[in-house]
């Protein structure tokens, strides 16, 4: 375990030259959290913390100097190197005052240099979302809006505990569409009791907005959570199964393209290009209460977590105390690293990106890839390592042959 570097002691900005490591930083993005929501879901194990809808002015304010502070100090490891983008997570991000998400973003665009169409998303819960709001945040700086609308259904949606019915979640799509080019739609399946007919309304309602991106993900039952402890009548196994076909055959019907495993847009500019990021294994910092990162020099590949609970945060904050842990990532592990994210992609990587991300030689994954292929889970076409569709079908299966 790497110990963690109080901020005076935080390492000077890398400098990469050749190396037997890393000889180029990757692409870097930025995450923000909002560790905020107005009432914590049953299925949820995010670092979301119930506010009642309402967090009091001195507090937000206080938040918004730690995360500048976090920034500040954080700033020698990513010295000079550009941000494609920046993600406002939660939580409910759309909590916050307009006047706060103005701050934060020129205070970003101070500190880092910001790639030219930068994407900068938020996300928002359709429960609190306000037209005056929308076009404020937009007038700040936000590009794309992430909207939870997991279900139309009122019933459905009162089974997850969701604060928004179906006609509030249409309302907050227009009102998105009115302020954003690019809007995503988060949707969830195999909810409580939901039949397939139940499944297939909400993706004919979500393509019938003619919002350019929809992520659409099977509910699971996450340890720690309300779900887990006592779980609600779920669709089984099959029925599930043919509830992800349907989903994959109607969002392509729609011109939808599946480009990973829950993710699909309408054109490759309407992909999250933040997220896309992530798969192809290339750095962020994160800020803010909980917030993971995973950062790189040429001697290391290391991630790192901020102080889990809002008040420790604030706290560690005013002692410039804001990392809970820093670990490098063991040579023996970046190859599984690398494979549960870059294997997401239906497209897969150029076998070239592995080392360029890794500093590893493609021996490392040689002996899983070529046990992979003779499963029929992998494949090479045109030049791109990447799942077939079986390996699409039993991925975690696929995954696990590169774990350590």
């Amino acid at each position: 375990m790497i110990p963690i570097h109080p901020v005076a002691a935080v390492p000077p900005a890398p400098t990469f030259a050749a190396s037997p490591g890393l000889v180029a930083p990757p692409p870097l993005a930025l995450y923000v959290h909002w560790p905020w929501c107005v009432r914590k879901c049953p299925y949820c194990d995010f670092n979301s913390h119930e506010s009642g809808g309402v967090i009091d002015a001195e507090t937000e304010a206080a938040y918004l100097a730690a995360l500048i502070a976090d920034l500040e100090a954080a700033l020698p490891q990513v010295w000079n190197r550009p941000v494609l983008s920046v993600f406002i997570g939660g939580g409910t991000p759309s909590l916050m005052r307009a006047e706060t998400a103005e701050a934060l973003l020129a205070a970003l665009r101070m500190r880092l240099p910001l790639h030219p169409g930068a994407e900068v998303t938020l996300e928002a819960n359709p429960g609190t979302a306000e037209a005056a709001k929308f076009a404020a945040f937009r007038g700040a700086g936000v590009t794309r809006l992430s909207l939870g609308v997991q279900s139309f259904a009122d019933d459905k949606l009162a089974a997850l505990g969701r604060i928004h019915d179906g006609s509030e979640a249409r309302r907050a799509i227009e009102m998105a569409q009115r302020n954003f080019e690019r809007v995503n739609l988060d949707l969830m399946y195999a909810l409580p009791q939901q039949t397939l007919e139940q499944a297939e309304a909400d993706i004919a309602t979500a393509i019938a907005t003619g919002v350019g991106h929809i992520s659409a993900y099977h509910l699971t039952l996450e340890p720690n959570t309300p779900f887990h402890h006592a779980p609600p009548p779920l669709p089984d196994d099959e029925l599930a199964a043919d509830m992800q076909e349907m989903v994959e055959d109607r969002l392509a019907g729609a011109g939808f393209g599946h480009y990973e495993t829950s993710a699909f847009a309408r054109g490759e500019d309407q992909r999250c290009r933040h997220n896309l990021n992530y798969w192809t294994f290339g750095d962020y910092l994160g800020i803010g209460a909980g917030a993971h990162g995973k950062l790189s020099n040429h001697e290391e590949i290391w991630r790192e977590a901020r102080h889990r609970h809002p008040r420790a945060y604030l706290t560690g904050a005013t002692r410039g105390d804001f990392l809970s842990t820093r670990q490098a990532i063991a040579r023996a592990d970046l190859p599984g690293e690398f494979m549960m994210n870059a294997l997401r992609l239906n497209d897969g990587f150029p076998p070239a990106l592995f080392t360029e991300r890794t500093g590893l030689p493609l021996s490392a994954i040689e002996k899983s890839a070529l046990a992979a292929r003779r499963e029929g889970l992998l494949e090479t076409v045109d030049g791109r390592m990447r799942p077939t569709a079986r390996g699409r079908r039993f991925l975690n299966r696929l995954l696990a042959g590169f774990l350590a």
